[in-house]
């Protein structure tokens, strides 16, 4: 039995703007996992994930190519992550073979509701390691970041891929994401093995170290959202005023390089500044494009939590999910807490998750 786990992840700061190639964002990676456990089998491969009723499905063989015996599945990422990584290890020569994979994750809560801490990319990712092990391939973090960023990019993933570099590299993490249409294109050109040797324009990752005063705290509005149909919206919208979402991503830049700046000074007081400032970017823009990113239960949390000296804004892409707040020591914690619960607010217990190894 061989297993790997990947962690979700949450976004602080640079929603939106990722999306597009050499815009930075913050994300953080959180202590609840997605954990895929491969066991080898003969002739049958199968999937399973407690998620979806334990319901297997089965696939097989055909001229190495992995075909299912169903048509609709819920399982689009962890097939591109197969498929992608057996591509890489058929290349370095290795046979391929049957197994059953199996899908565990925290990710949810235990109603089955989406909590928005990436589990697309964290099972993409946990898939990716736990193929590599299995067929015995050494790889660093940049080759599993690759491999799941092509997976997702294969499903026509509209995201930047920053909750898989969450999930890969863990801790607090600045980042920016590739462009798309190179990595397509080179893929054309390239086998796997060739195309992730490459430098990929504009891909940055850069650990952060948060300052020994800093204190992360995490509401839940119990309303899941939408990643994707929200910047499909965002990207349909942003096309009648392309002025206005232009200074969005200038702005957008200048706020989080001028917090990744304060993170390596140490700076709270400038971390919360600038996370107030992210907040406003994106309701602006919200405005601009008439999505909504930040929904009365996110406003209220928001509103919250700045009444006890918190820094607020809404994580990812909002339309519910999380929020996240950024106090200095743990000056009102426990008092927003209490009240986030009076108004169904729910204080999830995570903390950031700092990957040593795979």
């Amino acid at each position: 039995m061989i297993e790997a786990s990947a962690p979700g992840k949450l976004y602080i700061a640079g929603e939106y703007a990722v999306v597009e190639p050499g815009y930075p964002a913050i994300l953080v990676a959180v202590d609840q996992f997605i954990t895929v456990s491969l066991e080898i089998s003969e002739h049958v491969g199968s999937i399973t994930s407690f998620q979806y009723g334990n319901l297997p499905i089965l696939w097989q063989r055909e001229n190495d190519r992995l075909v299912l015996d169903k048509r609709e599945n819920p399982f689009h990422y962890i097939l591109a992550a197969i498929r992608l990584t057996e591509e890489y290890a058929k290349e370095q020569g290795k046979e391929l073979s049957f197994y059953h994979l199996t899908v565990d994750s925290e990710l949810d809560s235990s109603q089955g509701k989406k909590y928005g801490l990436g589990s697309s990319a964290a099972v993409t990712v946990a898939t990716v390691t736990a193929l590599c092990r299995f067929y015995d391939i050494t790889v660093s973090k940049n080759v599993i970041f690759k491999l799941a960023a092509l997976a997702h990019l294969s499903v026509k993933s509209n995201g930047s891929c920053g909750d898989v570099a969450a999930s890969v590299y863990g801790g607090w993490l600045a980042f920016t994401t590739f462009d798309p249409e190179w990595v397509l294109e080179q893929k054309e050109h390239n086998t796997v093995k060739e195309l992730l040797e490459l430098e990929w324009p504009h891909l940055s990752f850069t650990p952060l170290t948060p300052p020994k005063d800093l204190r992360l705290v995490i509401g839940w509005t119990g309303s899941p959202a939408s990643t994707s149909h929200l910047v499909d919206a965002v990207t349909n919208k942003r096309s009648q005023d392309t002025m206005a979402y232009e200074t969005f991503l200038e702005q957008s830049k200048q706020c989080v390089n001028a917090l990744i700046h304060a993170f390596q000074e140490e700076n709270v007081a400038e971390i919360q500044r600038q996370i107030r400032k992210n907040r406003q970017l994106l309701l602006q823009m919200s405005q601009d494009t008439s999505v909504t990113i930040e929904t009365p239960a996110l406003t209220k949390l928001c509103e919250m939590a700045e009444a006890f000296n918190g820094a607020a804004k809404s994580s990812g892409a909002g339309g519910g999910d999380c929020g996240i707040v950024i106090f200095n020591r743990k000056e009102g914690l426990l008092s927003l807490i209490t009240d986030w619960e009076k108004e169904g607010i729910i204080n999830l217990p995570l903390h950031v998750y700092k990957k040593t190894d795979f």
